[in-house]
């Protein structure tokens, strides 16, 4: 039997701003998709920055331990023998395309695709029509196909000409936001510029009905991690690492059906659950846990805990993290401001209506009691009565690093030989 296809689409800094997780947000297409899908309630990022969200995404391995601790463009690359999830299925037989935005190397030759059709930019619209072109003129030669689709939306900035805003009063303020003028109109034009990303999605949708390909190809949709916004993106509080996932299984696979999947998932599984469906051999080397029987037939995920990390992002932030169903904590290793902010939040029109409590030093370790507290908002790390707590996850997070040969275990981690000046005068 022929392995079925798979389409991958993937947003920027979306978190999970969607309608099937809660926000009300213009997204028909996606809004489908979920009707169609298992969705994923509780997957996390590894990571709350561009580069090394996607690298684990790709690979199915941490930031650490693939070598992506910081951004592309900043200097930071592959470990010279990384493998990702196109070279593992172009060794499968399948043909690899990239149509759009990556974020993991200066060098595509080291993203392992076969092809990369030409898109006249990274914007939802252009890369929608560039991959629908391809589903189109394609020769079947009897290969199935990986199909990735990697939209610039929704990262900032949001010009009202190409994104036009939501009305503000009419906005979802996540609770961990102030709920003034500024954030307002700043969550406005996102909700601006989701809607366009979901009309792209609706593009790549309609091709692959109009091709009679819907029920021979898996299709994903996600995005690299938190939406770009204070105490979300860049940090390793839930809006920072909380992503959207949902996942369409063509039924003859055997398909659990759509639903709302409440276990823990980490984006570093996504790897090893495609290959597991595909019936291609895992590598040992692969980090990640398979979920592919959530998807057939419906079983509970098997983590107890996802892993969260930060090392690099305009500069050095080196933090590390462990999630359970109920808890998380947290290990700051550097000191820094409560919220350290990127370029593009501080310069962002929310930024403008906070004030400056997040300038605050950050405490070295956090401990939260997320069904009680899910805004994460009372450290318990000192309370006598978590003490038991805080003990067991920071003997699992060290248990993790040491397994997973944690540079940061050592000390600080140095800037790649590569780095831009930049990077290294913060460091």
């Amino acid at each position: 039997m022929r392995r079925p296809n798979v389409v991958v689409v993937h947003w920027h800094d979306l978190g999970t701003h969607l309608r099937a997780y809660g926000y009300d947000v213009n997204v028909p297409h996606a809004d489908t998709l979920a009707e169609q899908s298992t969705v994923f309630e509780r997957c996390f990022s590894t990571s709350p920055l561009c580069s090394p969200a996607r690298g684990a995404l790709w690979t199915g391995r941490y930031p650490h331990s693939n070598g992506l601790q910081g951004l592309t463009h900043r200097g930071w690359e592959y470990g010279e023998d990384e493998r990702t999830l196109p070279m593992h299925l172009g060794d499968a037989g399948y043909r690899t395309v990239l149509v759009g935005l990556q974020h993991e190397s200066r060098d595509r030759g080291r993203l392992g695709f076969d092809e990369h059709p030409i898109c006249a930019s990274n914007h939802a619209g252009d890369v929608a029509e560039a991959a629908g072109r391809w589903l189109d003129e394609r020769e079947d030669e009897g290969d199935p196909f990986l199909l990735v689709c990697g939209m610039l939306e929704v990262h900032r900035d949001w010009p009202a000409e190409r994104y036009p805003p939501d009305p503000p009063h009419a906005v979802d303020v996540p609770e961990y936001l102030p709920d003034n003028e500024h954030t307002r109109e700043d969550i406005a034009a996102f909700g601006g510029a989701i809607a366009v990303a979901d009309r792209g999605l609706g593009i790549i949708l309609d091709a692959l009905r109009r091709n009679g390909l819907d029920e021979d190809t898996i299709v994903v949709f996600t995005t690299d991690h938190g939406a770009p916004f204070p105490r979300a993106k860049s940090t390793l509080y839930d809006p920072g690492v909380h992503v959207a996932l949902m996942v369409r299984m063509p039924p003859r696979l055997g398909h659990a059906g759509p639903r709302r999947e409440p276990g823990l998932v980490s984006h570093v599984d996504l790897v090893p659950t495609l290959l597991d469906l595909l019936g291609v051999v895992v590598p040992d080397d692969v980090q990640g846990v398979s979920f592919a029987a959530t998807l057939r037939e419906g079983a509970p995920p098997t983590r107890r805990e996802v892993f969260l990390e930060k090392t690099y992002h305009a500069g050095y932030d080196p933090i590390r993290a462990i999630r359970t169903d109920s808890h998380k904590y947290i290990h700051n290793y550097e000191p820094r401001p409560l919220l350290d902010l990127p370029p593009d939040l501080e310069a962002s029109t929310t930024r403008r209506g906070m004030g400056d409590a997040h300038l605050t030093p950050r405490p070295q370790e956090e401990l939260y009691d997320l069904v009680v507290d899910p805004g994460e908002t009372t450290n318990l790390v000192n309370d006598p009565c978590s003490a038991e707590m805080a003990g067991d996850l920071r003997e699992r997070l060290d248990a993790f690093m040491i397994a997973t040969d944690d540079a940061l275990l050592h000390g600080p981690v140095p800037v790649p030989v590569s780095a831009t000046p930049a990077l290294v005068a913060d460091r």
